[in-house]
């Protein structure tokens, strides 16, 4: 009636259509009706439909792989300035990995140029990628909250104006009973860090989770929860990355990274034969004769594309493994103007916890191993 009367929507009319369409958009089920994710349906709906007009011509094909990076970026920045999480970038990672072996099954196989064995070891790359995937989506290494706050925790994750002390800094507390309670030094059975704290022992209060949390610990306004060694909020698998789950993450990207290559060099050589899949990728004459060769170059473009994005995060990942220090305190450090750029400021180093190659990737690779090695963390 307004758009009618070209009237103006009263403040947050939108938000509440929005909030209405989401809880309204459900599928009859035998135990009744299951609520469905929005961000979960974009993903499912738009990427077929435009990987297939992309494969009509070679201009709608840029227009459409130029145009989808900037729109997932757009996303996330949208999601991230208002604090939410979000399902649609999981959605999309997933069917993406779905959809580009379903037009690889369906359209390159059948040309036989790929051998079984060729597909059998695409399949276990794919396989393997799921299994450390689904690894990394597990516990990232919370900290225990007290009781008495994880209801009022849980309720305030949807919430959009939730800030927690994701800084790595000492929390200040958002109620004045808060502060009280970490003035007195007890809050649930947490006590507050204590004069008798050996020296070269650095903890802080996290006022949101109302624990001390030691060292290298942050707190995710995401997920409204502390996590050990926290290293950042991941998107694409909606979850944090941290002293936990880091080496799955490590590992899913590295299996995605050969599977994606592997794939993409497996197509190019079927669509474009005669050429390396380095120059096939920028110059394939016969692309586009047929519209099952346009899909798969389409694909394989978009396949490209993904894997250069998933390749930068695993190169910066790599660094700082090297030199032992978090997405999260490299954030910091660079706030505070407290780290050395190096390589071209793709990795800062604080020069906190690094102890060198050998030595970083050895604790690396011992995280989560047993609770002396958590407990050392906690020495600066």
């Amino acid at each position: 009636d307004r758009w009618l009367t070209c009237r103006s929507l009263p403040p947050g009319a939108l938000e509440r259509i929005a909030d209405t369409v989401a809880d309204r958009l459900r599928v009859p089920w035998f135990a009744g009706a299951v609520k469905i994710n929005v961000s979960l349906v974009p993903p499912l709906v738009l990427l077929p439909v435009l990987l297939h007009v992309a494969a009509l011509h070679v201009l709608l094909g840029l227009l459409v792989l130029t145009s989808l990076p900037v729109v997932v970026l757009w996303y996330y920045y949208l999601t991230h300035r208002r604090k939410e999480r979000t399902l649609f970038f999981l959605s999309l990672g997933l069917f993406s990995l779905g959809y580009m072996y379903y037009v690889f099954l369906q359209e390159v196989v059948p040309r036989g140029h790929v051998g079984y064995s060729q597909v059998v070891a695409l399949t276990c790359g794919l396989i393997l990628m799921l299994a450390a995937l689904s690894r990394a989506k597990k516990d990232p290494g919370y900290l225990p909250i007290a009781a008495s706050h994880e209801k009022s925790s849980q309720q305030g994750l949807p919430n959009k104006n939730v800030r927690g002390s994701s800084n790595g800094l000492h929390g200040i507390a958002s109620s004045g009973a808060a502060s009280s309670r970490a003035v007195n030094g007890e809050a649930q059975g947490y006590p507050r860090v204590s004069a008798e704290e050996p020296e070269g022992v650095r903890k802080d209060w996290c006022a949101k989770c109302q624990l001390v949390r030691p060292a290298r610990a942050g707190h995710c306004r995401l997920c409204g929860r502390c996590v050990r060694r926290l290293d950042h909020h991941c998107v694409w698998i909606n979850s944090c990355v941290g002293e936990q789950n880091h080496q799955a993450f490590i590992l899913a990207l590295s299996f995605f990274m050969l599977t994606s290559v592997y794939g993409i060099t497996l197509t190019l050589h079927t669509v474009c034969r005669g050429r390396t899949p380095f120059v096939a990728l920028f110059y394939c004459p016969g692309a586009y004769s047929d519209y099952s060769s346009a899909l798969s170059f389409t694909c394989v473009w978009y396949c490209a594309i993904v894997t250069a994005g998933m390749g930068y995060i695993l190169l910066i990942q790599l660094l700082n493994i090297s030199y032992n220090v978090t997405e999260r305190e490299a954030r910091l450090a660079l706030r505070d103007n407290a780290g050395r750029r190096l390589l071209g400021g793709l990795v800062i180093d604080t020069g906190q916890y690094n102890r060198g190659f050998l030595c970083n990737w050895g604790h690396f690779l011992s995280l989560g191993s047993s609770p002396t090695q958590r407990s050392a963390e906690d020495i600066v």
